[in-house]
Order: structure tokens, then sequence, then C-alpha cells
């Protein structure tokens, strides 16, 4: 029983590593890359915003929360407390206001940057949210990944609808991750998910 618990922990951990709160964008990009008229741009070209987008908003991130964490002498678990989480979220919105300012110095086409600013919203609201109310920005970003999925669709004319069953059954799998590591109830799982959603749905669309 003991053995099967530590197994279910574990497999929770890796959930959470694998579908990190920073993929928002890289996803957004490649759905775009796949299913627009940018499917015809040089491979190199879709290639380089690929790595600047994945360096900026996700390794960068990720390194300097870890590094942050390991400064604070906290474990991943500790750094989940919600006063703790403030650097963090301040960390992961310079990395994407410096990805912009990147991208925007390239002369990058704008829908590119209109996803990324999409996940700097989610991202905002959550930190903004996480001031009064625990929030998970894991299923915040799966949630965004729906919103730009459920826009997308709508420009480009493609059926979403396989794409979505597997979008809510990574959402399934990450939220329950989450409340089994308890590091999130059911009520923020889904508020996180619903907040992410929302924000990357009009964050796209107006911008």
């Amino acid at each position: 029983m003991i053995s099967r618990e530590k197994s279910i922990i574990y497999t929770a951990r890796v959930v959470s590593l694998i579908f990190t709160p920073f993929y928002l964008p890289l996803v957004g990009l490649v759905i775009m890359f796949l299913f627009s008229y940018m499917n015809l741009l040089p491979w190199e070209y879709r290639l380089m915003v690929l790595t600047l987008v994945y360096f900026f908003t996700i390794l960068l991130p990720t390194f300097l929360i870890h590094l942050y964490r390991r400064v604070q002498g906290w474990t991943r678990m500790e750094l989940g407390h919600k006063r703790r989480r403030i650097i963090p979220y301040v960390l992961s919105i310079v990395c994407y206001l410096t990805c912009l300012y990147v991208l925007e110095s390239l002369h990058i086409y704008h829908f590119v940057s209109s996803i990324v600013i999409g996940a700097l919203v989610v991202q905002v609201m959550c930190a903004f949210i996480n001031i009064w109310w625990k929030i998970s920005t894991h299923t915040a970003a799966i949630g965004g990944v729906a919103g730009a999925l459920f826009v997308f669709a709508d420009i480009f004319g493609f059926n979403p609808v396989w794409w979505f069953c597997l979008v809510f059954a990574v959402a399934g799998v990450l939220g329950s991750a989450r409340m089994i590591l308890r590091q999130h109830s059911l009520s923020q799982v889904v508020g996180g998910f619903g907040v992410g959603f929302v924000c990357a749905t009009l964050g796209i669309i107006f911008l």
C-alpha cells in the first residue's frame, strides 16, 4: 500500500514537472504554425521563433525560480505557499516582458506577440488573484491552451474537437496531480482553468 501511494505521488510530481505553467505560448505558436498560413513560412524562421519563445517563457523563468528556491532553501512543496509565490510570479512576468521586447526588436509578426501577451495576461491575473486566493497556475496554463485553441479554430477554420479532447484529458490529469500533491483544492484547480481560458481567449482576440 505504501509503495503504491509513493508511485502515485511520484507520478503526480512528474506530471506537474512536464506540464509546467510556462508552456502556453509555445503550444499556442505550434498550433498557429500548423494550422494557419504561417505553416508556409521557412522552417528556419519558425524554429528561430519557437526557440526564442522557449528560452524566455520556459527555460529562463524555470531556471530563475529554481535558483530562487535553492537560495531560500525551500523545497518545491514549500514554495507552493501563497506568500512565497509572489517572487516567482514577478520573475516569470519579467521574463515574458523581455520576450515581448525581443520579439518586437526583431520585428516578428504581431500575431506571435499576441500569443505571448495572452499568456502574460494569464500570469498577471493569476498573480493578482494569488494576493487573496491561491490559484493553480498549472491549470491556468492548460486553460489558456484551450482558450487559444478555441480562438484559432474560429480564425483559421479547422475542426478542434479532437484537440479539445486531448486538452481536457491533460487538464483532468494535471488537476488531479496538483490535488494529489496537496498543492491545490478542487475549486483552485477549476478556477485556474477558467481564468486561463478567459484571459487567453480575450487576450488573443483583442490584441
